[in-house]
């Protein structure tokens, strides 16, 4: 009976790996959700500050092998995720560098814009959709979100005083640039973080991410669900 058991329970290991194996943009979309529970315990600084770090390596080395399609993309997601790779683990031991963060958050916008092209790309290589794929519409506006919070830390280091939060002066916290690039990216218009008086940087840099936040709905989501039904009357 002892036997039977285990050769049952590897085989249930087997099945899971096997499933995360086929489906990285599920387990990509499923870091990133779990990371938004998380972040509001770990963005304190300190120990938390370091697990913050640590978790953005994990969704960094979940991103690079949900991109893993081709060769081509594999050598440029290594490429861009080396440096993120060493930028976070400085991050982590320099807190107070504001010259570490700008690069930081410089490479993770390019790194994290580059993931949601793949994933586009990936979405959009076939006539029919996947499971993968659904999940892959998921990841990428969870990615474009991340990228574009970084794209808002980096306005707000270059241009102090960006944006405003109603609750507090100050530069905005990892958590507040995540909220508020989920608000822009969605349309809802529900943050309580505005543009400075004259933060004319931060305003474009919200405009576009309102553009790419409406393309994406009408254009990848449009898609997926017409080809979706175009397979259920088939």
């Amino acid at each position: 009976m002892f036997t039977y058991a285990g050769a049952a329970g590897q085989t249930r290991w087997q099945r899971w790996l096997t499933a995360l194996r086929e489906h990285p943009s599920g387990v990509l979309l499923a870091a990133q959700l779990l990371g938004v529970l998380l972040f509001p315990f770990t963005d304190a600084g300190g120990l938390g500050r370091t697990l913050l770090s640590a978790f953005g390596l994990v969704i960094l080395a979940i991103a690079v092998a949900a991109v893993n399609r081709t060769p081509s993309t594999r050598r440029v997601a290594i490429a861009l995720g080396a440096p993120v790779f060493v930028l976070t683990v400085l991050e982590a031991i320099f807190p107070d560098n504001t010259t570490i963060h700008l690069i930081s958050y410089i490479f993770h916008a390019i790194f994290y814009f580059y993931t949601a092209v793949s994933l586009l790309r990936y979405m959009f290589a076939d006539a029919w959709v996947s499971r993968d794929e659904l999940f892959a519409t998921g990841a990428c506006f969870t990615v474009l979100a991340w990228a574009f919070a970084y794209t808002h830390g980096v306005v707000q280091i270059i241009w102090p005083d960006s944006y405003l939060h109603a609750g507090h002066d100050g530069p905005l916290s990892w958590m507040d640039l995540l909220f508020l690039s989920f608000t822009t990216l969605t349309n809802t218009g529900l943050s309580d973080i505005t543009p400075g008086p004259e933060a004319n940087q931060a305003r474009s840099v919200l405009m576009l991410q309102m553009l790419a936040g409406l393309n994406y709905i009408a254009l990848v989501v449009a898609r997926l669900l017409g080809l979706t039904l175009v397979k259920f009357r088939k």
